[in-house]
């Protein structure tokens, strides 16, 4: 498998129907998605200053929206770094297996709904930084 990079990670438009009255955003699998969603969960109070995330998965893909609020997420392919905003419930990132994600600068208030590709499995996350590095170069060098 060769490694995912940064620019893997795709801004989509969801579907935003409504008017004056308010709005709804579906979100259906296969279609906004590129996968089957196995898994929905969601982060809020969080303090302002504070990070979550800070992880990559083997096998899990996400796909991350600020339903309400805002929160920026730095994305890492271990060469490169890229920081995205996510701050409209219209707008969601997908961030596929193998990139280190942490979602950062929370405003007050914020709600980041996540759906993920796989259920949840302790065994399928990196949490430790080094061992992603690892995880990386071994990819390198079993694609040559």
């Amino acid at each position: 498998m060769a490694n995912k990079t940064i620019w893997d990670c795709n801004l989509v438009y969801l579907p935003k129907l409504g008017d004056r009255k308010g709005h709804i955003t579906p979100v259906t699998n296969l279609k906004e998605l590129p996968f089957e969603t196995k898994r929905v969960f969601y982060l809020y109070d969080i303090p302002g200053g504070e990070s979550r995330g800070a992880h990559a998965h083997y096998e899990c893909h996400q796909f991350l929206v600020a339903v309400s609020g805002a929160f920026e997420v730095l994305l890492d392919d271990g060469n490169s770094k890229r920081q995205v905003l996510l701050n409209r419930p219209d707008l969601g990132l997908m961030i596929p297996a193998g990139i280190w994600a942490s979602e950062i600068n929370f405003s007050s208030g914020a709600v980041c709904l996540v759906l993920a590709s796989e259920k949840y499995n302790e065994k399928d996350y990196i949490r430790d930084y080094s061992d992603y590095l690892k995880f990386i170069q071994s990819n390198d060098s079993s694609a040559s």
